[in-house]
């Protein structure tokens, strides 16, 4: 695939996203794309882009659009613009950095292997949330990592019952429930005691938040599975639904939260090094061994 067409978006009041953004800039003027952005991320440029676009435009413009910030950002440009089919590359200038396999450090050279062709395209399913009150859908989201139905306030409970594929699986009191994508569960899935899911796996995680029980465990899931939250009772006014802990749709109870597969799935881009187990060891502490003995180097190459 030839990317002639190159998106810059990128997350705005962050001085290392500013530095990066002129570097991805200057490497990709010096390779003679088209280059797109958006208003904001225009004015973070040394010069005028070639054309200014909406987040929309630049999906269905595109061939290529170039994420710089961190994981966060990423989750935002998913929900958006997955829907078009438009491969994303991320430009890592965040936390952990799961998403964005660009190193700020290495910019010109992953992302000249990138236009030449030479890369890694991960394709992640979305999840889809909808709220239906007394048989009418009120309000929904896509979401990239998670689903989240919590009772909105912290040190809140809240009650609610599971249903899958239309058979009931239990009710339960707690902080709420994770429905975790792959990609999610090495994010607040993960904190909350879920298992580490290959970004290839087709699947769904459910993570309960602090049941008030001592034999709840997370419970995986086919990746097609239909997932029913009935709302109970809360402890709570403001239960909600989040997307990606970005997306907030308020809830209230006998309301019926859907989550399914999104139809669309996201085309991440990787530069040809990257994997998914060095991450892991990078950005969670697997590296050394007991004792602090570091991993020997030729068994980080087989990873």
């Amino acid at each position: 695939m030839g990317f002639e067409n190159v998106g810059i978006i990128a997350r705005l009041g962050n001085h290392n996203v500013a530095e990066a953004v002129l570097l991805v800039e200057s490497f990709l003027r010096g390779q003679g794309v088209v280059l797109l952005a958006e208003q904001a991320s225009q004015e973070m440029l040394a010069g005028p882009a070639d054309a200014v676009l909406s987040r929309d435009e630049l999906g269905v413009q595109c061939d290529l659009i170039v994420v710089v910030g961190g994981d966060g950002s990423l989750l935002g440009v998913a929900r958006d613009l997955a829907a078009t089919g438009t491969p994303v590359i991320g430009v890592n200038r965040g936390g952990l950095g799961f998403l964005a396999g660009v190193a700020p450090d290495q910019i010109a050279q992953q992302l000249g292997e990138v236009l030449a062709g030479q890369y890694v395209a991960n394709h992640r399913f979305l999840l889809e949330a909808r709220v239906i009150r007394d048989g009418v859908d009120v309000g929904g989201s896509c979401a990239l990592n998670d689903v989240v139905v919590h009772a909105g306030t912290m040190s809140r409970m809240m009650d609610f019952s599971l249903v899958i594929d239309d058979t009931f699986v239990y009710e339960q009191r707690s902080d709420g429930l994770i429905i975790s994508s792959p990609t999610g569960s090495t994010a607040y899935a993960l904190s909350a005691g879920g298992p580490i899911m290959h970004p290839n796996l087709d699947a769904v995680v459910i993570v309960p938040m602090f049941p008030h029980t001592l034999t709840s465990r997370p419970l995986m899931v086919p990746g097609d599975s239909h997932i029913e939250v009935i709302v109970g009772t809360t402890d709570s006014t403001n239960p909600q639904v989040s997307c990606d802990s970005q997306v907030d749709i308020p809830v209230e109870m006998d309301d019926r939260v859907q989550i399914r597969k999104y139809p669309h799935q996201l085309e991440l881009l990787y530069p040809v090094e990257h994997s998914f187990y060095e991450s892991c060891r990078s950005k969670l502490d697997w590296a050394s061994r007991l004792g602090g003995a570091k991993v020997p180097k030729e068994a980080h190459d087989k990873g």
